[in-house]
């Protein structure tokens, strides 16, 4: 998770230098190739303040995942689909001619990830985890709403469903029939 982290900020001094160049893969909100920033947005920051606000709970949040049996797959998987929902509701949701880049769309989605995939897995332990990261960053999940201008909520929101839908795909138990 510290390497991961660690990337951000090398590619984030690399868009310093070149004057922030690298800002322009991100996403193009509801132009029709602007979906491809995608990709890119979730490693590319407006600057060392933006990722300095998304570096905590990228390690915090990355390390609950991690830590377990097959925590580098649903480290993995549960990434892609938070970003990839991040990234299409922010295309779609966002006004025309903005770019947006954070990870905070992963970031939102870690977090209901980790509060949702208890329910679903049906383990005390992962429910109390989930307790947890929201007694602690609970708070944060009001960043699905249209509260502060210049924050993408749309890609906050996208995050959160994609957190719920990654845990519900990764945990979910079949219904069992007993049959006598």
């Amino acid at each position: 998770m510290i390497g991961a982290v660690l990337l951000l900020w090398v590619l984030e001094a690399i868009d310093t230098v070149l004057m922030h160049l690298l800002d322009r893969l991100g996403i193009h909100a509801q132009e029709p190739t602007g979906w491809v920033g995608i990709l890119f947005a979730p490693f590319l920051h407006f600057g060392f303040g933006h990722l300095l606000a998304n570096t905590i709970p990228l390690l915090v949040l990355g390390f609950l995942i991690l830590i377990g049996r097959g925590g580098a797959a649903r480290m993995l998987w549960s990434t892609i689909i938070s970003a990839v929902c991040s990234g299409l509701i922010a295309w779609v949701l966002t006004p025309a001619h903005t770019v947006i880049v954070g990870a905070s769309g992963v970031i939102f989605g870690w977090l209901t990830y980790l509060m949702a995939r208890g329910i679903f897995a049906r383990d005390w332990k992962h429910i109390v985890i989930g307790v947890l990261v929201f007694l602690v960053y609970g708070g944060v999940l009001w960043g699905v709403f249209p509260t502060q201008q210049g924050v993408s909520w749309q890609a906050h929101l996208g995050g959160a469903i994609g957190g719920v839908l990654a845990a519900w795909l990764m945990h979910r138990r079949a219904s069992r029939k007993v049959m006598v």
